[in-house]
């Protein structure tokens, strides 16, 4: 099942399923955390609620959870960025992924996924190196 996370307007973050038209789970909270946990909940009173009325479950409930976030999500849930780093790491402008964070300035699909991108080859090097 695939989750979007997403910061909201007032400063709390909202997780919602993007896949399976039969059921709309939502989480909200004051962070990312609150929101996944609030989320969890509400997919687990589903199910408790379909077990209970002996329907069938649709399949999308039992996949596996894939989390995608908006930017100033990432950075929340992921504190240990230090996001003026990671935007040099990345060739990017370190007050411009300060502004992307905090959500004042709109981001094309191009950089999303020059970020996206970078992450994912950092977590590769990460994923390769050993400690002595």
């Amino acid at each position: 099942m695939k989750v979007s996370i997403e910061k909201q307007s007032d400063g709390s973050y909202i997780a919602y399923n993007t896949t399976g038209d039969k059921v709309r789970l939502i989480g909200t909270g004051d962070s990312v955390k609150e929101a996944k946990e609030d989320f969890f909940n509400s997919l687990d009173e589903v199910l408790q609620t379909y077990n209970e009325i002996g329907d069938d479950i649709p399949e999308f409930l039992n996949e596996d959870i894939e989390f995608s976030f908006d930017i100033s999500s990432l950075f929340e849930y992921y504190s240990m960025f230090n996001v003026s780093a990671l935007g040099r790491y990345l060739g990017i402008n370190p007050g411009l992924m300060r502004q992307y964070k905090k959500g004042d300035t709109p981001i094309s699909d191009a950089q999303l996924e020059k970020i996206e991108s970078g992450i994912h080859r950092l977590a590769g090097e990460l994923a390769s190196l050993s400690l002595v």
